[in-house]
């Protein structure tokens, strides 16, 4: 196995790097870290290239996900970035012969179990962080941050209303209906077994910001696990809904939104709960990107030691209170229902 160097004068490899969440991720990583090099890697060279200029300190390169070496020269670089479905493992193979540490977000909870067994068949190789979950991770990390005035967490329930005018670019869209092609069952943790529901039953309303309800469902996504091991909370959903949000109606951008809900007992046993709302105006590519950047980050040892070699999630590895800072940095704003004590 070829081994990479230490130095960040190798660059970040993002495949898909010209789609939204790439581009976007790479604006990110650029305004954070200005002299971080990035190589922008896309099936169009030209069009990696405009998206390489706009950056500085940037490279533009075409890939061939069919093949393990990805079709690239022997190049040198310090992670590898899958910002689109790596449906033949090629970029994670690429990773792991070189040593690289590896991120993923378009597996999602049906496909990821071929990425799981890739990476626990040669775990000692790289850090392999699976961010195949919503937004990247960012919900996850959002809704941990919640839960510090909790003693005890009983019960956490999301739901996420994303634009219908915002449903990604056509990576995201592919992903989106890949899934649905396979199940339209929802994925829940309910008094402490995760189950898996029928379709009528899956069916549940997302109440936004200003009390519209939009018709949605429980989805199977990596949230859920991820959720209910972190927090230990026997009973936990994550709700999906698409449809017209507040700030479309209102005339404006349209936004994201993801209600929190949790319940529980506070630091002296009291009955506690709580429902906030986080919103961002941008839609769903800001979080997406800031999700991606905070994984970046800790793989590169940018902020922390590097994570060991092996398999990793989101919340094992970025701090959710320096995730929630970076939240609102980006722009997010959160509102509180006055709904349970507090602390």
């Amino acid at each position: 196995m070829e081994r990479a160097g230490n130095t960040m004068e190798q660059p970040v490899l993002i495949l898909g790097g010209t789609g939204q969440a790439g581009s976007g991720t790479a604006a990110l990583l650029r305004r954070w870290h200005p002299t971080l090099p990035l190589t922008i890697a896309g099936r169009d060279l030209g069009r990696a290239q405009r998206v390489a200029d706009t950056l500085g300190t940037a490279t533009a390169v075409t890939i061939d996900l069919s093949r393990r070496d990805l079709g690239l020269a022997e190049a040198r670089y310090s992670a590898v970035v899958a910002t689109l479905w790596d449906n033949r493992l090629n970029g994670l193979h690429y990773a792991q012969d070189r040593g690289l540490p590896y991120l993923s977000i378009s597996s999602g909870l049906l496909d990821i179990g071929p990425e799981i067994v890739a990476g626990a068949q040669n775990s000692s190789a790289a850090p392999v962080l699976v961010a195949s979950h919503l937004m990247a991770g960012i919900i996850v990390l959002a809704g941990l941050d919640r839960t510090r005035e909790f003693d005890r967490v009983d019960s956490v329930r999301v739901g996420v209303a994303l634009d219908d005018t915002d449903t990604g670019g056509p990576a995201g869209i592919a992903d989106l209906e890949r899934w649905s092609a396979v199940t339209a069952a929802g994925l829940v943790r309910r008094d402490g077994v995760f189950t898996w529901l029928a379709e009528a039953e899956a069916q549940a309303d997302v109440r936004t910001v200003d009390g519209t309800v939009l018709p949605g469902q429980s989805i199977p996504v990596l949230d859920v696990p991820s959720l209910a091991l972190a927090t230990g909370a026997p009973n936990v959903r994550v709700d999906f809904a698409v449809g017209a949000t507040p700030s479309r109606r209102r005339g404006e951008p349209a936004s994201v939104e993801v209600r929190i809900d949790l319940a529980g007992t506070g630091r002296h046993g009291e009955p506690l709960t709580s429902t906030q709302h986080l919103v961002h105006g941008g839609g769903q590519r800001p979080l997406t990107a800031l999700g991606i950047t905070l994984g970046v980050e800790r793989l590169l040892g940018l902020r922390g030691d590097r994570p060991a070699p092996g398999i990793h999630t989101p919340e094992a590895l970025v701090d959710p209170t320096y995730a929630v800072a970076r939240l609102s940095e980006i722009g997010a704003v959160w509102h509180r229902d006055g709904d349970g004590p507090r602390p």
